[in-house]
């Protein structure tokens, strides 16, 4: 009988757990960040595109504002993403992408540079909120960014 008592509490655990990280809200302030000023942190679940990063930014041939459309479009055409804050089109922005079972949120922090006219590129830093290992789901996102980007 008293496994049934350690089970019920494992079940309540667990989804006290789910509705935790699901509708803690998030704290934009802390969150919503320059990606390009931003320090690199050098931790399992964070991946930073960015010259001397982990990823090198590649150059579009678009200028800033036609780069920043389709950034966008991309990044919320992303199952369970949405704008936190800020604009493409006023310096920078940052998304939350949660994943599928449990809801945890993953923070984007995105940002369209000018390189010369007609040819731009971005920096981007992405990063779990929550633990301490994503199993590489960060990276392979901006990856999958870059190469739908790409096309």
């Amino acid at each position: 009988m008293i496994w049934k008592s350690v089970l019920a509490i494992l079940v309540i655990g667990f989804l006290a757990g789910a509705y935790f990280v699901r509708t803690k809200p998030l704290d934009t302030a802390s969150l919503h960040i320059d990606p390009e000023t931003a320090e690199r942190p050098g931790v399992p679940g964070h991946v930073l595109l960015r010259a001397g990063g982990d990823i090198e930014p590649p150059v579009f041939e678009m200028d800033a504002s036609a780069l920043a459309l389709r950034v966008e479009a991309v990044i919320l055409s992303t199952p369970r993403t949405e704008k936190l804050a800020g604009e493409l089109a006023d310096g920078y922005a940052s998304y939350v992408t949660r994943s599928a079972l449990w809801g945890f949120p993953d923070i984007a922090s995105v940002k369209v540079v000018e390189i010369e006219e007609g040819k731009s590129s971005l920096i981007v830093l992405s990063r779990l909120r929550y633990g301490q290992m994503d199993m590489g789901v960060n990276r392979a996102r901006v990856e999958d960014w870059l190469a739908q980007l790409s096309r």
